[in-house]
């Protein structure tokens, strides 16, 4: 089958399902939805979830995973691809070689915890993400505690000092991927500071004043699948970033409008196009 060709921007996630709709495929989705793309998805495994936390995941066997990575490329003109939720070193080396000819942008979400703490990813499965995936990748997008998990730095070291954080963005560069954005999310400052690396001799530093509130579930998806969206509509790596900050701010800004749920809601992904009565 040979692929057809669209003027639409359309992008493939490729992550897990959360029932509760505010973080993983659904979290895609909905972002590649907001910032004017069309959006593929492959399931790679289900949970039940809801804002409170994860009660049970169930991986989706990988050849039926693989079959839905060709159906789409085989026939959908993708431009950009996503990935977050793989939970495991098969399902990741899987993946890798399901993409082995795709030739657009590949943005890569190291989904390793929920919101709620759970487990995502199995710790063996980590070592497979650095040696396969991340270097297939256009864009990373770990935030801190993610970053360490990839460097093997204790998980309570972090440094937010601008420079030492620039040199753990080129320690994470040097995994192979074309670029890195060191996301600020879990800092401690009143001030959450995004980062991309990218080889060249000047950093994107990005910075917005944290938002005072809980309803944060699915940042980390929705950021990494709207730099997706406008990498597919020909925006280059650091206008992408730049444009998915601006939608994720104003998407948490307006979360508490939404009032999803009894523990972690969901950011405002259509926070454009409508508005709570």
């Amino acid at each position: 089958m040979t692929t057809s060709k669209s003027n639409t921007p359309i992008v493939m996630t490729i992550a897990g399902s959360d029932s509760g709709g505010g973080a993983g495929i659904q979290a895609d989705i909905k972002a590649m939805s907001a910032n004017g793309t069309y959006a593929a998805s492959v399931v790679t495994a289900i949970t039940a979830q809801n804002t409170i936390g994860v009660s049970a995941v169930h991986p989706v066997p990988i050849d039926v995973v693989t079959a839905q990575i060709h159906s789409v490329l085989t026939d959908l003109d993708v431009k950009a691809i996503k990935i977050g939720m793989l939970f495991s070193s098969e399902l990741v080396s899987a993946v890798v070689k399901a993409i082995e000819g795709f030739t657009g942008e590949v943005v890569v979400d190291p989904v390793m915890v929920a919101k709620s703490g759970d487990l995502l990813l199995q710790n063996e499965a980590v070592e497979a993400l650095i040696s396969e995936l991340i270097p297939r990748a256009t864009m990373l997008t770990p935030n801190y505690p993610e970053a360490n998990v990839l460097l093997g730095i204790p998980s309570e070291a972090v440094n937010e000092d601008k420079h030492s954080l620039i040199e753990q963005g080129n320690q994470l560069l040097a995994l192979g991927a074309t670029s890195v954005l060191l996301k600020g999310g879990h800092g401690a400052s009143n001030t959450c500071t995004d980062m991309l690396i990218d080889g060249t001799s000047e950093t994107l530093v990005l910075t917005a004043p944290r938002v005072n509130t809980r309803n944060t579930h699915g940042t980390g998806c929705t950021y990494s699948s709207s730099i997706a969206a406008y990498l597919a509509k020909g925006f280059s790596l650091r206008d992408a970033v730049t444009a998915a900050h601006t939608y994720l701010h104003a998407a948490i800004q307006r979360a508490d409008e939404l009032e999803i749920g009894k523990g972690h809601g969901p950011v405002h992904h259509f926070h454009n196009c409508w508005n709570i009565q």
